[in-house]
């Protein structure tokens, strides 16, 4: 038999979400990093076999917003919980349970939905059999989830025991997206993601929070095997536009040549790429910004 449904990804910040989703789709679909706030966006991932088809609702990490940019993501977060037909939540193998965990399980447990939720218990390889049995044991106690399941996204271990589990919960249903098809966002969206993670990984704390990335140009060259694309990174002062451009330009260059690679990965095709680097103060405060860089609900 035939199943498919829609699967609300959530967790706070920095548990791996998007880690073990590209993984589990087998392409880099999302940005990923160590620092908070790496996803922004609602970004459906299509899993498709012989027996299922799944669309996997990737939300932002959800904690308390700072500013406008925050308000946007914790909607994106809790609108996709209505979306679901399952929830599947994944934290780490912390031995106690923090703050932020502790407010989305208050979350869930107000929603007093019959919605199913599937507990991923993540970075399993980080610890020892008998923690990890304590950390179960410490989130069975909740009574919230219908299954829990420990992990390793980075491994890949214990995934087939979660499709197995998602499989037995998900109702017959139609394929909605052809099957290989691996997300409804564009090509564009893609690359902004993939240059936007650059600036995550070779930046200070602080100056990725303040970045945005847009394509400004992607045109494929006919008769060949070469693709132009022009993109602008954005950030809210003049002291990080420098600090982006680096000594000589050495920052920026190392961000494009890493872009690069993994944008020619994507689309199997060598790529021209051009990065700019402008200032838009406050961007993350200012609603207009927010709309014009693609973060509106």
């Amino acid at each position: 038999m035939f199943k498919s449904g829609f699967v609300s990804i959530i967790g706070r910040p920095n548990v791996g979400k998007s880690t073990f989703l590209n993984n589990l789709i087998g392409q880099k679909i999302s940005a990923t990093s160590d620092k908070a706030q790496t996803t922004r966006n609602l970004i459906n991932f299509i899993y498709t076999s012989e027996d299922m088809q799944v669309v996997f609702l990737d939300t932002p990490g959800i904690q308390s917003p700072r500013n406008k940019l925050g308000d946007y993501m914790l909607k994106v977060s809790e609108s996709a919980l209505d979306d679901a037909d399952l929830i599947t939540y994944i934290v780490d193998c912390s031995k106690r349970i923090g703050r932020v965990d502790s407010q989305i399980i208050e979350k869930l447990e107000a929603r007093k939905s019959d919605t199913p939720i599937i507990l991923l218990i993540n970075k399993i390889d980080e610890v020892q059999k008998e923690e990890l049995l304590e950390i179960i044991k410490m989130y069975s106690e909740k009574g919230i989830f219908s299954e829990i399941i420990p992990i390793s996204a980075l491994k890949n271990d214990g995934i087939d025991e979660y499709l197995r589990v998602l499989y037995s919960y998900l109702k017959k249903g139609p394929q909605f997206y052809p099957e290989d098809m691996v997300t409804d966002k564009s090509e564009k969206f893609i690359v902004s993601e993939l240059i936007r993670e650059k600036t995550l990984r070779f930046l200070d704390e602080e100056i990725p929070h303040g970045i945005a990335v847009t394509v400004d140009e992607m045109k494929y060259r006919e008769n060949t095997d070469l693709a132009d694309i022009s993109a602008t990174i954005y950030v809210e002062r003049q002291s990080h536009k420098k600090i982006v451009i680096g000594n000589k330009g050495s920052m920026i260059k190392k961000i494009g040549i890493n872009s690069r690679k993994e944008i020619e990965n994507l689309l199997d095709i060598r790529v021209n790429l051009k990065l700019w680097v402008k200032v838009k103060e406050k961007w993350r405060e200012k609603e207009s910004n927010l709309n014009n860089f693609g973060y509106s609900i």
